[in-house]
């Protein structure tokens, strides 16, 4: 670990779940700072701004919301919430707060530090909060959603972040099992055929909007890529 590692602050009351989260993060290379409590991590992101915060929403002392909000107010650092519930709503309520992704208790580390990965690259100097552009398609991540010409497709919440990771990375092909792995909270559960599932329906909705247009590409026998023309 060089000192230009990002420091990712861990907000989480659980010591395992904040060691397993340490012990990932610090093997891909990232710097780490464990609090347990909300108001422990505003004053440091007051003091010495992470690059990224994974936050708790079931805090001791304050709701992991409230710290998003707070921190809202004067910082755009992306935010990842943890979450031990399952509810879409609640999930929805961080995002129209400010976070800009979250994952759901039980997880898998690899997940996590690949959504960490993939929201550090996100970023681009002069706008930190809104991916690249590629062809006619803007990724909305406080809306969850990707708009083509202006116009939002619609997306739910598995096919947007399929649709994103690809937009993220033109020509870049991914296997139905990496894609799993990245996006799925639990990938384990489900099954290949799920991918096709949500390509062919974020198909659909492209070509509602603009009949002719082709951006997802199959890659037989290997998975699927984004070709932007």
């Amino acid at each position: 670990m060089s000192a230009d590692s990002p420091t990712i602050l861990i907000v989480e009351d659980e010591p395992t779940i904040a060691d397993t989260l340490t012990y990932a993060l610090e093997t891909e290379g990232f710097a780490t700072r464990w609090v347990s409590h909300g108001r422990e991590a505003l004053k440091i992101v007051a003091q010495e701004p992470p690059a990224l915060i994974l936050l708790d929403v079931g805090l001791p002392d304050i709701s992991g919301f409230d710290v998003c909000r707070d921190i809202r107010k004067t910082s755009s650092v992306p935010i990842i919430f943890i979450t031990a519930r399952s509810e879409d709503v609640d999930c929805v309520v961080g995002l129209e707060i400010g976070g800009d992704d979250y994952v759901v208790k039980p997880f898998s580390p690899r997940v996590v530090t690949a959504r960490v990965r993939a929201r550090l690259r996100a970023l681009t100097p002069g706008d930190p909060e809104v991916p690249p552009a590629a062809h006619d398609f803007r990724v909305d991540a406080h809306a969850y959603d990707v708009h083509l010409s202006g116009r939002p497709l619609g997306l739910a919440r598995y096919e947007f972040r399929i649709l994103q990771l690809l937009i993220e990375h033109p020509r870049r092909v991914y296997s139905r099992a990496q894609l799993m792995d990245l996006l799925w909270e639990e990938p384990e559960r489900s099954y290949d055929r799920t991918v096709d599932t949500h390509i062919k329906t974020v198909r659909r909705k492209i070509k509602a909007l603009a009949p002719d247009l082709e951006v997802i590409r199959t890659h037989r026998g290997i998975g699927y890529s984004f070709e932007p023309g």
